[in-house]
């Protein structure tokens, strides 16, 4: 890369920095990040049901990932702006192939080529070529283990199973907490349905014939 680009760049990745620096300080004004969760008012949190603080715990860890992603922006600027003193920028850090200049202008703080980026983030655990997302790489214990909930291929079979499997897991933990002598199959059929009150089940054909 000529010395003319690299000043090009360099103007661009300052002023990026300066946006980015800008957002976290808007951030913090705005208590987007660096909430303190004392604001609900409560002397103690251990007696509290961990429910009741969702949308407080969800905020804050919110407002941490926020706040993470852009110091991580930052910090690939600062980065990328010492290796234009340094004379290296633009090169791939992995196979030390030049980046490609449309990924520069779209991203001007990459540190990967296309190509090597791409394995990176295979090895995360995703395959960026499938469509969905399909994870791999996955521990080679997922191999034998069944579906997740414990089930296995002689649960829910219509013959009588000794041993005690998933369906027999399942309603074991079905029945805690019945009553006797109450039978749950005919729960809610007297349940209303299309009214609220009685008097709506009169139709107005009924009503008028009281009214002859």
């Amino acid at each position: 890369m000529n010395k003319q680009s690299m000043e090009k760049f360099k103007a661009r990745l300052l002023e990026e920095r300066k946006n980015v620096k800008d957002i976290i300080v808007l951030m913090k004004k705005n208590e987007t990040i660096d909430s303190n969760i004392t604001d609900t008012q409560e002397l103690s949190l251990y007696d509290n049901h961990p429910a009741d603080l969702a949308s407080e715990l969800y905020a804050k860890e919110s407002g941490a990932a926020l706040k993470e992603n852009e110091i991580n922006i930052l910090n690939k600027i600062d980065s990328a702006l010492k290796m234009i003193d340094e004379g290296t920028y633009g090169t791939c850090k992995n196979c030390g192939k030049e980046i490609n200049l449309g990924r520069l202008e779209f991203i001007p703080y990459a540190e990967y080529c296309v190509d090597c980026q791409k394995k990176i983030n295979a090895s995360a655990n995703y395959d960026l070529d499938a469509r969905s997302f399909a994870p791999k790489n996955r521990a080679i214990e997922e191999e034998v283990l069944g579906p997740s909930g414990g089930f296995v291929n002689n649960d829910f079979d219509y013959e009588d199973q000794i041993g005690f499997d998933g369906e027999d897991s399942y309603q074991s933990v079905g029945m805690f907490n019945q009553r006797k002598k109450i039978y749950y199959d005919d729960f809610g059929e007297e349940e209303d349905a299309g009214y609220v009150e009685p008097i709506e089940k009169i139709s107005n054909q009924q009503y008028k014939n009281t009214m002859s």
